[in-house]
């Protein structure tokens, strides 16, 4: 590689790693609209409508994109197709995972909430060890440091889990298996159009579930307007899509330390916006599954990066 590549390459990793720190610090904050939201919208609708949204801000970029460049309507038609199958795959995952998610913060604090779910990070190499893949000491200190930091910030004195702590553990699965999802097909795919087709897939369902299972399912939502437009104009639109872009350009540890900050920013903007602290038996359970994600994504000093690594994404 010559000093011209070379600078490119890095260069493109810069921007790459940047594209994914605003991302986590823009999903970080969106538990805090998800929270706000949970309080006037139904959760099927407050997420069928966000990811909406979301879309909404592709499809016109999308277009434009093509028009500019001239893309010829065969080559768009084979881009489009080729989305549709891995982008159902992932909405359908993405639908699970968002609305259990959404429901929890009905009554969870988003510094729970937020630590909690970075523990999707933790289970993908998990679910890759039960796929087969040997798991190296990495990933078993940081799963064994993220349980323990689970259990501190979740179970009570009286050895009980809230309703919504629950919800968020069991998200970590569908958040998990889309991760392995996106990891397999976005190299192969139009960035921008795979993130679209899980958009629209994870309004459809919802909006669906909405209509035919919650009462008033649009009840509240002006009282919701500028949760719903954060959480799905940025933290859809904008934020989902700098991690699908940036994570086709940066080096995989890089992106799992970068994203692991999605827990912190919405400690903070839960902290800032809603007044929210955790106690300090809390504080320790967050930095210990920190510290997990962190050794189980990238190793330990002087200790082999772990192959499962490069299967890391965020969520919110």
């Amino acid at each position: 590689m010559t000093g011209a590549q070379l600078a490119s390459s890095r260069g493109q990793r810069l921007r790459a790693n940047g594209a994914l720190l605003l991302a986590s610090a823009l999903w970080g904050l969106a538990f805090v609209a998800q929270r706000v939201g949970a309080g006037h919208v139904g959760t099927f609708a407050f997420t069928g409508l966000r990811f909406a949204l979301g879309a909404l801000v592709l499809v016109p970029i999308i277009l434009g994109r093509d028009r500019i460049r001239r893309v010829p309507a065969a080559r768009r038609r084979a881009a489009t197709r080729a989305v549709i199958g891995p982008g159902v795959l992932a909405g359908v995952l993405l639908t699970v995972a968002v609305n259990l998610q959404q429901a929890a913060m009905i009554d969870t604090p988003v510094g729970n909430a937020a630590f909690i779910t970075g523990l999707y990070m933790v289970a993908v190499p998990v679910i890759a060890a039960l796929r087969g893949r040997r798991s190296s000491v990495p990933t078993v200190i940081g799963v064994v440091a993220s349980l323990a930091g689970l259990y501190l910030i979740t179970v009570t004195d009286g050895l009980m889990i809230g309703r919504g702590e629950l919800l968020l553990i069991v998200s970590c699965l569908p958040w998990a298996l889309q991760i392995l999802v996106i990891e397999h097909y976005s190299p192969r795919l139009s960035a921008l159009r795979f993130a679209a087709a899980q958009f629209l897939t994870c309004a459809v369902l919802s909006l669906a579930v909405a209509l035919l299972f919650e009462p008033t399912p649009f009840d509240g939502v002006g009282d919701a307007l500028v949760p719903l437009l954060y959480g799905g104009l940025v933290s859809v639109g904008i934020a989902y899509t700098l991690q699908v872009v940036g994570q086709r350009h940066a080096l995989a540890t890089h992106a799992s330390l970068i994203m692991a900050t999605e827990s912190v920013f919405g400690a903070i903007g839960g902290a800032l916006l809603l007044g929210e602290f955790m106690d300090l038996r809390g504080y320790v359970g967050a930095a210990l599954m920190v510290t997990g994600i962190l050794v189980s994504q990238i190793g330990l000093p002087s200790a082999p990066v772990d192959d499962l690594s490069d299967a890391a994404e965020p969520s919110s």
